[in-house]
């Protein structure tokens, strides 16, 4: 009989992936600083710009000037006070100044604590505080915002770049004063204090940081989501990311392509750490060319990069993987995705209908994989060679041990094959929650000799060692006496084939006090029409009884985070104001 202890997930490993590996007594930093001197001319970030009659320009920095850039701006840091520990938030999406300030805070001894640059100011202005910020790092596009909220903050400094000053040439210079105005990049002026990016990089050129720092110092103070309360910073240290950056690539490095020769789409953010990590850090040591995206929400542009740098390595959620294989440009065949080879997928479950259609248009693999902000970044995802098992996120990766207990008491461990709660232990758990106790040992408990982080996901472990997630404990919904699981739901639905995006949750019945009904949100593919009897049936030949939603709304869009998953809490909220606004 296989138990959890057995590991069998490594009998499932593809060929050359070791069980355990041996992590350097290394910081994170010290992957740029190896790269640089590996490979020092070779591009590290592209820029890229779409021109109307010229078309795409680029402008590459390579990774000699990435280490230094850096290094000036540690020793800038150094110099306005920066001590060993402090925090510093950058608000930016992904550019070559947020790469730039990212290892020079690191290289200063700091801790990087990047914050989402579409926040409102109350949820900008709570985590910039909540982590003690005293230096921010921005894009100017963001800098009166940031002006508005610094008093509600501990923030004495803003440094501030311009998006124009790693442009393509031509395209900077036609990035013209009327055009910073009109996309609101134009500051005439910076507040007393305040510095432009470029100055203190030209200022401190050829200076380093002597800030001595170790593995075990801290390095990232990472904010999850607060879809389900207040955003919590989780403090993860350089062993932790060290390690899970060799984790991630020793699992996915397997078809012996040189890293130099790959060219990585950096679309998912780098202020969350699925960007922070599985691309820019692992990119980097890998010495990889990453091509950044600062919107991916704009599908066309994401699509013309892929085509036009035949993208090789694509790390994204099911959104966006989704938004491509709709766009008409990638269904013509205009736009080719064939140069992709490996996928990831994560932050949300990945349907099975996302996968089939990503992999069909591009002759990629798209791989499931799991992670948490807590557990930065990847814990489990499927084999690049072996076999990919529908709707399981995969295999723990080497030193990742996982276990499925009991709801009830959080420590029974459960047979396989029936469902629990996801716990992890592995060498990248964080330290905890910053100035949160209770909630840190809410979720981490020590036994066996092990510290061991408790997802809230509930899943099941096959006989394989492959691993399933079911929904989250807070999702789980009581229909009829039965729990039903929205995931599970959407699924099926997103089988449909008019179906887009499908958002399932369980909200207040509208006829029987205290208890919930099940309700589907459904966005529609352009030009498919589906009826609310149609999903109902299309449900009842794959759901129980009791799992098929009886209440079904088209929307045009679903709510989500900015790495794709979908807000349940919100679409109970629109249910409710619904129904409120009906009986007024």
């Amino acid at each position: 009989m296989v138990t959890y202890a057995d590991r069998p997930w490594t009998k499932h490993y593809d060929k050359g992936v070791k069980a355990t590996l041996d992590y350097p007594e290394i910081t994170l930093q010290d992957f740029l600083k190896q790269t640089a001197s590996r490979i020092p001319n070779n591009p590290a970030l592209i820029t890229s710009a779409h021109l109307p009659v010229v078309g795409r320009l680029d402008k590459a920095v390579t990774y000699g000037e990435l280490d230094r850039y850096s290094d000036a701006l540690a020793a800038a840091l150094v110099d306005m006070g920066l001590k060993k520990g402090d925090r510093v938030a950058i608000v930016m999406p992904n550019t070559v100044a947020f790469c730039i300030s990212f290892y020079a805070i690191l290289k200063a001894g700091g801790v990087v604590a990047a914050t989402n640059p579409t926040y409102p100011d109350d949820k900008m202005a709570y985590q910039i505080n909540d982590c003690d910020a005293e230096i921010v790092i921005c894009l100017s596009l963001f800098y009166e915002q940031v002006k508005r909220v610094q008093s509600k903050t501990k923030v004495k400094k803003v440094i501030v770049a311009n998006i124009k000053e790693y442009l393509p040439p031509l395209a900077k210079l036609l990035f013209t004063i009327a055009k910073e105005k009109k996309d609101g990049h134009f500051i005439a002026a910076l507040k007393d204090g305040d510095v432009w990016f470029k100055d203190v990089l030209a200022k401190y050129a050829g200076q380093k940081s002597t800030v001595q720092v170790t593995p075990d110092d801290i390095c990232l103070f990472q904010y999850t989501g607060g879809t389900t309360g207040v955003s919590k910073a989780a403090i993860s240290t350089h062993r932790a990311l060290v390690a899970n950056v060799l984790q991630q690539n020793a699992f996915l490095s397997v078809d012996g392509v040189p890293g130099e020769q790959e060219v990585m789409l950096g679309a998912i953010p780098m202020f969350h750490v699925f960007g922070m990590v599985a691309v820019l850090s692992t990119g980097v040591m890998q010495g990889s060319r990453i091509v950044l995206v600062a919107n991916p929400r704009d599908i066309k542009e994401v699509a013309e990069i892929i085509h036009h740098y035949k993208a090789t390595l694509f790390h994204g959620v099911p959104a966006l993987y989704n938004a491509l294989t709709q766009n008409e440009d990638v269904k013509s065949g205009k736009l080719s995705m064939k140069s992709i080879r490996l996928c990831v997928s994560g932050s949300a479950p990945l349907p099975p209908a996302t996968k089939r259609e990503f992999e069909a248009i591009s002759g990629g693999k798209l791989l499931e994989g799991f992670g948490m902000s807590e557990i930065p970044t990847a814990t489990h995802v499927n084999p690049v060679r072996g076999v990919n098992k529908e709707g399981s996120i995969g295999l723990p990766l080497p030193d990742v041990d996982a276990r499925i207990v009991s709801l009830d008491d959080g420590k029974t461990e459960m047979k396989v094959g029936e469902p629990g709660e996801l716990i992890i232990s592995s060498p990248n758990i964080m330290v905890g929650y910053h100035n949160m106790p209770t909630e840190t040992a809410n979720v981490i408990s020590e036994h066996d000799g092990k510290r061991w982080m408790h997802t809230g996901d509930i899943a099941y472990m096959d006989e394989d060692g492959y691993f399933f997630i079911v929904d989250r404990k807070k999702d789980m919904a009581l229909i009829g006496g039965f729990n039903v699981y929205p995931n599970n739901v959407e699924k099926v639905i997103k089988d449909h084939p008019a179906v887009l995006e499908v958002g399932v949750a369980a909200v207040p019945h509208p006829e029987k006090e205290g208890q919930e009904a099940l309700k589907a949100w459904i966005v529609l593919k352009p030009g498919m029409i589906a009826t609310e009897a149609d999903i109902i049936k299309h449900c009842e030949a794959h759901l129980a009884a009791y799992e098929v939603p009886r209440r079904i709304s088209f929307i045009s869009e679903l709510p989500k985070t900015t790495v794709g998953k979908t807000l349940r809490r919100e679409l109970v909220m629109m249910e409710i104001q619904a129904r409120e606004k009906k009986q007024s």
